[in-house]
């Protein structure tokens, strides 16, 4: 069977600095017709700075959607036509201070399917030299290494909740105990 929904219509109701929104009529596999709201983002790069001892670069913000400070790996959007590398390594940067010798990509995944069609493109940094941090003017972090021992623990105990921090973070660690990293 064919599950895909034709767009009937479009109709833009937001478009913001990040996100625009359309408000969609489509059409099911069964003839009905069915709303769907559709939020657009231009995509983002997640960078997972990793050290020879099995630390983590860990970033602290204020995020007001859910009003409290969230522990995250460094992450950040993409700018027209830039490169989902490109824009790793300058977020790791300006978030941490860092750059990497090398940097790898791991995976792409999709934050929201249901109803935003963001891509973050996930990045292992390596080989990391320490530097000057350089947070946009609206950012405000604090940067710290822990362990992976620590943040998978903070994982399991519900401290860390941003999805992508646990995806990227649970990827290092499974690669740095099989040895696939350094």
């Amino acid at each position: 069977m064919n599950y895909e929904e034709k767009t009937i219509s479009s109709t833009r109701i937001y478009n913001g600095s990040v996100i625009t929104v359309d408000a969609l009529k489509v059409l099911l596999p069964n003839g009905k017709e069915a709303k769907r709201d559709l939020v657009l983002h231009p995509g983002a790069s997640v960078i997972i700075p990793v050290t020879e001892a099995g630390e983590v670069y860990m970033v602290s913000q204020y995020r007001k959607p859910i009003e409290k400070i969230s522990l995250e790996i460094p992450a950040g959007k993409l700018d027209p036509g830039e490169a989902p590398e490109v824009c790793a390594r300058r977020e790791l940067k300006e978030e941490t201070g860092l750059e990497a010798g090398r940097i790898t990509h791991l995976i792409s995944v999709h934050s929201t399917p249901g109803f935003c069609n963001e891509v973050l493109h996930m990045f292992l940094a390596t080989d990391l030299v320490e530097g000057d941090t350089c947070a946009d003017e609206d950012e405000f972090l604090n940067c710290e290494k822990y362990t992976l021992d620590e943040l998978v623990e903070k994982i399991l105990n519900h401290e860390i909740t941003d999805a992508k921090t646990i995806i990227g973070i649970l990827l290092a660690d499974r690669m740095y105990r099989n040895h696939e990293i350094y």
